[in-house]
Order: structure tokens, then sequence, then C-alpha cells
């Protein structure tokens, strides 16, 4: 008799009762005329199966979820399984292909047999756990039969259902989720070593394994006490940051005290930070808060930063047209120095630089710096940057997307706000660190958040959410998280390398309120159901209070805050409608079914203090997420077949354009891309050819508008960081 062999802990995971299934047989058909029996037969040899674990909660399941708890590469084994059914089929013809049948077919079935062990030792997907069975079943028995008004009726549930740490306030009360909800979600974290699986990435362990690397956000804003207690290869973690901590504190304050000056003697006060991705969206939304900070609007006074990551050519124009290029400093962010985007226009500013104070290389090394990895410091140097001064360094364990608490955020803000300004953005982010690692899970806030997007996602089947801070500084913050989680968590494969059967990745978006409500309000309100995160202020950064007026214009934007959510939430009724007078036949038009969740967020003041605290927290919702989905949160594989493909084609225009017979690109596996390319390129010659007057590739030069020409004031009398608020 055949028979399954288990490893002890597979023993020990089957547990009785046990149930009965009847083995897998070959069809009818497959046995008709013939002796052979199928395999399961029940005149053929018995196998016996592993008994499957059954509890009283689990009574509803039917067999072929049973068998995926034990089996979870199924597939696999049924194609074993299938393929002897083919043969079994195909040997009914002759006596000759019945002999040949058999034998192939015993060879199979030891094959199909041999590879039982194999899936058997491979951990399952996190959807065969007991825990997340409980939880599809309570979404589907009671949640999605209850409403959210409902849930709101209850005050012992509703007074539950809050957080606070450091002065933030989280309120998950207009979640689709009782008590009972939160308890099986904790029982799932537990179930996945949530607690463990933190631990892991702060201490340096190599989490993300598909890279070999550490994942040490939580290093670049650690204080100076913890050097000495997180190693990555033997090497002091923390003590390397702030060595380059230390470097850019004193390069930015020279910088800014006038010490460091241009190729011509000028002091600089522009600065141009390019860069692409993580190394552009983080830097970008802090300078957007910090430009209407009290002390952020101060200390930035007589200075100017701009973003480049756009590798279109209008991107340039549009940041370098009113500069003074012997008054700009250029930061090049790029860990590896060889991003395609990000180095194109590197190259381009720094020809920006030698067109207008010559090709000497003394003019990259006074007006150029770079924020790069210590692998790629042959080619800063190659690109001929000083890399003993301004070279700031960072490590393979931060992933661009979350960079910004180090060089790449540091070096462009610290310049422009100074570097004090940027130390209290690194400590709001490093008390939600310690909230994240040592509260409990219960009154865990990134824990908390981070579920919930578990629970939405994967048991409500909501695959948006979106982020609507009612701070207008924040306008740059949707775009930063959307990166940060969808580029973290918009993976099919665990880390287990099983392909996933869940659903994971909500697709991110937002803007500030109250602008988003008069944007895409309608279909959250009125079409589908997406989770919303409002996040709130107690303090605005400037309040107004006109004449007549009896409401700040603050409060006038909190109300809306405030009435979100339970609009949302509870709706509004046929019944509510008709009562206020409605025609009967606009009733259903006006009618709102809600229960629709949401979150609130509430902030003491937008600070960089607190902007610090905001970061990490969406930071550590992600990481939660991916802990829970079982996937690898810290590696970015999907990006990499679109950039192959941009150099294949690339290759293809650069024939095209310079093809002095003018013969048309053929791509012969993609004749469709073959098509439009072709309509291109023929068309960017013929609107030369025709005189429009429309400069087209390979033609043009980048046009370079100077500073001379916007009429800048000819001196800065602004005071710099002595300046004061008007």
């Amino acid at each position: 008799t055949c028979s399954f062999h288990l490893s002890p802990i597979q023993q020990h995971a089957v547990v009785t009762p046990t149930l009965s299934i009847q083995p897998l047989h070959s069809k009818a058909s497959s046995r008709k005329g013939r002796r052979g029996r199928g395999l399961g037969h029940p005149t053929s040899k018995k196998i016996s199966y592993p008994p499957i674990p059954i509890n009283d909660e689990d009574d509803d399941l039917d067999i072929d979820d049973h068998l995926s708890q034990i089996f979870p590469l199924q597939d696999d084994l049924e194609h074993h399984l299938n393929s002897h059914h083919d043969h079994a089929t195909a040997a009914t013809n002759n006596h000759h292909q019945n002999v040949e049948h058999n034998m192939n077919a015993g060879a199979r079935v030891s094959e199909f047999l041999s590879n039982i062990p194999k899936v058997l030792s491979r951990p399952p997907l996190v959807s065969s756990t007991q825990e997340w069975r409980k939880l599809q079943r309570h979404a589907a028995q009671t949640i999605k039969q209850t409403h959210l008004r409902e849930l709101l009726q209850d005050p012992v549930r509703c007074d539950a259902m809050w957080a606070e740490h450091d002065g933030v306030y989280f309120d998950y009360s207009r979640q689709q989720v009782t008590l009972e909800t939160m308890d099986l979600l904790f029982d799932l974290a537990e179930k996945q070593e949530l607690t463990k699986r933190i631990q892991a990435m702060v201490n340096g362990e190599k989490i993300n394994f598909t890279e070999d690397r550490a994942v040490l956000h939580t290093a670049l804003r650690a204080s100076k006490d913890k050097i000495g207690t997180v190693f990555v290869d033997d090497v002091d973690a923390i003590k390397e940051v702030h060595e380059v901590l230390d470097q850019i504190k004193q390069f930015t304050e020279a910088f800014r005290s006038g010490h460091i000056t241009g190729y011509t003697g000028k002091r600089m006060r522009n600065i141009v930070s390019v860069g692409i991705g993580g190394s552009y969206l983080g830097p970008e939304f802090l300078h957007e808060v910090l430009k209407t900070e009290e002390e952020g609007i101060n200390s930035s006074l007589g200075y100017s930063l701009r973003f480049l990551a756009n590798v279109d050519p209008v991107d340039v124009e549009r940041t370098c047209a009113d500069l003074d290029p012997e008054e700009t400093l250029i930061i090049i962010v790029s860990k590896t120095f060889t991003t395609a985007e990000t180095m194109l226009n590197a190259r381009t500013m720094r020809q920006w630089l030698w067109d207008f104070m010559g090709d000497d290389i003394d003019v990259v090394k006074k007006h150029v710096v770079a924020c790069s990895s210590v692998s790629a410091t042959e080619n800063v140097k190659a690109f001929g940057i000083d890399t003993d001064k301004f070279f700031f360094r960072f490590w393979d364990w931060v992933g661009g997307r979350y960079s910004v608490c180090g060089a790449a955020g540091a070096v462009p803000i610290s310049l422009l706000y100074g570097f004090d300004l940027f130390e209290k953005f690194l400590e709001g982010a490093r008390s939600m660190d310690e909230h994240f690692i040592n509260a409990p899970m219960r009154q865990n806030i990134p824990i908390l958040m981070g579920l919930l997007g578990v629970w939405n996602s994967s048991f409500m089947g909501y695959n948006s959410r979106a982020l609507i801070p009612y701070a207008q500084a924040l306008l740059r913050l949707p775009a930063h998280i959307q990166q940060l989680d969808m580029e973290s968590n918009g993976k099919r494969i665990s880390r287990h390398g099983i392909e996933i059967d869940y659903p994971v990745g909500e697709v991110d978006f937002g803007e500030p309120g109250t602008n988003s409500q008069h944007s895409f309000f309608q279909l959250i309100h009125q079409g589908q159901t997406i989770p919303v995160d409002f996040l709130g202020f107690v303090q605005s950064q400037h309040d107004l209070l006109m004449d007549g007026e009896k409401l700040s214009s603050h409060d006038e934007l909190m109300s809306n805050f405030f009435a979100q959510p339970d609009a949302l939430a509870n709706g509004k009724t046929v019944d509510e409608v008709r009562a206020e007078g409605c025609p009967e036949e606009l009733i259903l038009h006006k009618v709102f079914d809600g229960n629709r969740p949401s979150s609130s967020v509430l902030f003491p003041q937008l600070s960089a203090y607190v902007t610090g605290q905001i970061l990490s927290l969406y930071e550590h919702r992600t990481a939660v997420q991916g802990f829970i989905w079982d996937l690898n949160s810290f590696d970015q594989w999907g990006v990499e077949l679109g950039k192959k493909l941009a150099i294949d084609v690339k290759d293809h225009l650069m024939r095209a354009r310079y093809d002095p017979k003018q013969r048309p690109v053929d791509i012969p596996a993609s004749p469709a891309t073959s098509r439009i390319l072709n309509y291109y390129v023929k068309n960017g010659r013929e609107a030369t050819a025709n005189g429009t007057g429309v400069n087209v590739n390979p033609l043009t030069s980048v046009t370079r508008k100077t500073h001379r020409e916007h009429f800048p004031p000819p001196i800065h009398d602004l005071g710099g960081n002595v300046g004061k608020l008007s």
C-alpha cells in the first residue's frame, strides 16, 4: 500500500477527529475497455491519505478547502494526476499502446508521489490558516450583514476604538469592524508572528531576502545613544548614520553661512535636487510642509529649493528658467548613480552649468554634490564630483521610498531650512518608531492601521484607499504614500515563493480636503466603496478670522473633517430624503447608502516634528500589511521590465532617427509597437519638413532660458535665516 509520509511537525499538526475522503480516481471513460484500474479506483491498490484537521467551527468548509490546507501547491500535484489521466485515455486504442501507457503511468505516479514531500515541506499561504478562514466567515456572516449605522449606536464598541500616542489621536470607530473583528485580526497577527517580524526588521536582520539586505529606515532617525545596538555585516549601522548626519550638518551650515561659494565666487542661494521616485517624492512632501511652517518660513528666506524628477525636458525648462547658474547648487540623488532618468537629468544640469561658466571640471566640483551608495563611489567620482567633501552616502539597507530621513532628504531640506529643523523632523519619526516597536498591539496605532488595511482589502474586498489630509501643506503626502505603499505591497508572490490567492495591495490616492470633496467625493459617497483616512489638525499653521465671521477659516475646514466620516458611515435614507420634501422622481438620486468605512487621525499642529510622526506612521502601516500578507515589502522587481523594454525601444529609435534611408521600425515580436513607433518617427520628420516651426528630435537642443530673461532682483536682501515674518 502506498502512503504519505509526514514529518514529525506535520504529524503533530494533524489531529483527530478525521474526515473520510473518497480517493481520487480517473473518469469511467478512461477505464472503459481495459483491465487496468484508474488511480484510486475501488479495485485498485489503496492509497492511504493523511487525516485532515477538523474542528466544530470548520464544518462549513468543503473538501477542497481542507485539501488546500494540506496541499498548498495542490495545482502542481493535480497537474501530475491529470497527465496520468490523459495517458489513460489515449491508451484505450490498442494493446501495444496500453503496455506503453502502463510503463509511462507508473513513472508518472512515482513522480507524483515523489513531489508530495516537497509540497508538504513548503509553508502554506496565510489564507489556508484557521485564523484567516475565521475572518472570512466573520466578514461574510456578520459584518457584511450589518450597517455601520448600527455599529455606531454601540457606545461600548465606539469607546474602545481609539488609540493615542504623543499627541496623535487615532479613531477607527467608523471602520466596518466589531470588537470581535479586532480580536480575530489580533489572532491573525499572532499567527503571523507580527511582533517577531517587527523586531527582526528594526534589529537589522536581512528580511529583504530577494536582495539579501536588511531594512533599516528606522536607523536613519535613531538617537546617538542607540549606537552599538544595530549591526549589519558587522558594521554599526547607527554609528554610520550619525557620521553622515554630522557631515551634512557641517556642510549645510557652511553653505548657509556663505563659506561655501560657487565657481565665480558668488554665494549660492538656489538648490536643485535631481532624483526620482523616493529620492524626490519624500523630500518634496516634507518641503511643502515646511514652506508654511513658522520656523521654516524664517529659516528659508533668501533661498529656493526645486526638484527635478521627470526626464521630460520640459521639467528641466520649468526648473531652470529663472535661476542664476552661478548661484545654484545641484544635488544628484541616486543610490547606484546609474538610474537612467536621474542621470540624464544630471548630465543636462551639468551642461547647463557649463554653458554659462565654461567647461571646467571645477564648475562641477563647486556646484554639484551627490547622495549615493558607497558602492557607487567610482561613478560619482567619474561624474566630476568631489567625493571627499561633497559626497553624502546612504546604504543598501534603505530603499528609495524609505530614504527621506537619510541623505536624500537631509541634504536638500537642511540646505534650505537649516539642519536644526530637519532634526526636529527626525525626532518626530523617532517618537512614532518607539511607539510602533514598544506599544502593545491593541494600543499600537501603526499596527491598528495595518490590520484594518488587511481587513478592508483581503476580507471586505475594497481594492482602493484614499488619503485626505485637511491641510493644504500636505498636498504632496498622498503621492508619497502612493509610492510607499503600492511599490511595497503590489506583489503576487509570497515570501515563501508561492503565488498568493488572496487580494493584496490597494490603489492609494488622495488630495487635500476640501479640494478633494469637489473632485472625487461623488464616487466615494455614491459610487464604489473606498476606505478613507482623514488627517486633521487641532491648530492650523496659519489661521484666519475675517471681520464679520464667527468661525475661523480653520474651524470651517475642520467642520468638514468631522462631517465627512459620519456622512460616509450613516448615509441618507429614502425616508430622510422624502421628509425634506424632495420630488419623488429625484429621491433615489439623493439617497446615500452609507456603510462606507473611514478612520480619523487628529494631530496637534502641522510642524516638522508632527510631519516626522506622519511619515513613520505610514511607513509602518505598510510594513505591517506586508508582514501579515507574507510579502517582501522591500523590493520592487515590478519596475524592472518596463525599464528593460525602454532600453530596447531607445535602440530602435536611435536607428530610425539616424537612418539615411529612413527605413521603418520593425520589431517582429511586437507589430503594434512597430506601428506606433513609425507613426511617432514619421510625424516628427514631417513636422519639421512642413515648416510648422516645431522643433522635433533629433534636431533640437535643450532650450535654456536664462535667469537674465526673467529680470530677477539684482541682489538678495532678505536676510537669510535672520529674516522676519511679513
